[in-house]
């Protein structure tokens, strides 16, 4: 599980069952900042740069909460690794697969020229990256992705 601290910046709604919508924020962290080479790094440079920006998410809970508290978080690793590899390899296995029929296509001569393959290869990209996004939004994969709230800090 991965932890995570944020506050809560507001309570949007209380229903009956003493369930309750709140914004938590935390800060985004740079990876950049603490070598001594950060006056020299094109990454260091981008990251002084650009000031600390805070990710607002709405959590339900029935925690008894109130704004200013600090909050853990938790994400598990199982889904986030899970949906990497979707958004990753799955528009690339779409590209390689389709790219590779293509030129088998080609050389069938079922296809005239190369410049279909490579059409039927993005064709499969496309495909691979509307397939994950498709599988993201899913109701059931959204939820595995939300935070959860571990404890009160």
């Amino acid at each position: 599980m991965i932890e995570e601290l944020a506050s809560v910046v507001a309570i949007k709604s209380i229903d009956g069952l003493g369930k309750q919508v709140i914004v938590v924020e935390s800060n985004i962290k740079s990876s950049c900042g603490g070598c001594k080479q950060i006056d020299s790094c094109g990454s260091g440079q981008i990251a002084k740069a650009i000031p600390q920006r805070k990710l607002s998410v709405e959590i339900s809970t029935n925690l008894p909460v109130k704004i200013g508290d600090v909050l853990v978080l938790g994400l598990s690793e199982k889904s986030i690794l899970k949906s990497a590899g979707q958004v990753y390899l799955w528009p690339l296995i779409g590209l390689i697969s389709s790219s590779a029929f293509g030129q088998w296509l080609v050389q069938k001569a079922i296809l005239p020229s190369e410049p279909y393959a490579i059409v039927l290869g993005f064709l499969g990209g496309y495909l691979g990256y509307r397939l994950a996004k498709h599988y993201q939004q899913n109701a059931k994969n959204a939820s595995a992705l939300m935070p959860k709230i571990l404890r009160i800090q």
